[in-house]
């Protein structure tokens, strides 16, 4: 009888790795690669309209950073590519010029037809696990965006809309989210 021997990747192990190749995205949960499709137009667009309301918000305030599609280590043996996240400023210790270290204070998923699962329980646990304070999540296909807050160890949702609502999502209170505009 044979027992097979598997070592699990460590975040700086895959850091190493470099790009993605196309069409491939990759990201290392519990000391795993996982790999998913790049995504598509739909997806993409959301993306971009929302990064550009956030940021905007962000930048005239004087508030921290909003990264993109950048790994992010989360701990030893996972390494997570939220489609956006941000880091305050009392918090922008934990970027660095070579990596993101540690739990950003918002992370943000636009759910794909192939990544409901892992966004909406995946990630929900393991930022909440993580200590990630705030999660987004936009579903364009139904046209909702929900907002969870971090609390005693587990998300509770915080604020939601759909279709044509204006949001007002945590920790940017005063940030107007038309979802009709992505």
């Amino acid at each position: 009888m044979s027992t097979a021997n598997t070592t699990r990747m460590t975040a700086i192990e895959y850091l190493k790795l470099g790009e993605d190749p196309p069409g491939v995205r990759r990201e290392l949960v519990d000391g795993e690669i996982v790999v998913s499709p790049s995504s598509g137009p739909n997806h993409s667009r959301v993306d971009r309209k929302l990064t550009f309301i956030l940021m905007g918000h962000v930048e005239a305030h004087s508030l921290g950073e909003v990264y993109g599609d950048v790994d992010n280590r989360l701990s030893e043996f996972t390494v997570r590519r939220p489609d956006m996240f941000y880091f305050s400023a009392a918090r922008m210790h934990l970027v660095t010029p070579t990596a993101v270290n540690g739990p950003p204070d918002l992370c943000v998923e636009i759910i794909s037809p192939s990544s409901v699962r892992t966004d909406r329980v995946d990630k929900l646990r393991e930022y909440a696990a993580y200590g990630v304070a705030n999660y987004w999540i936009f579903d364009p296909a139904k046209k909702t965006a929900e907002a969870y807050v971090l609390a005693n160890g587990a998300y509770q949702l915080a604020a939601s809309g759909k279709n044509d609502q204006t949001v007002y999502f945590p920790p940017f209170p005063e940030l107007a989210i038309p979802l009709v505009k992505l």
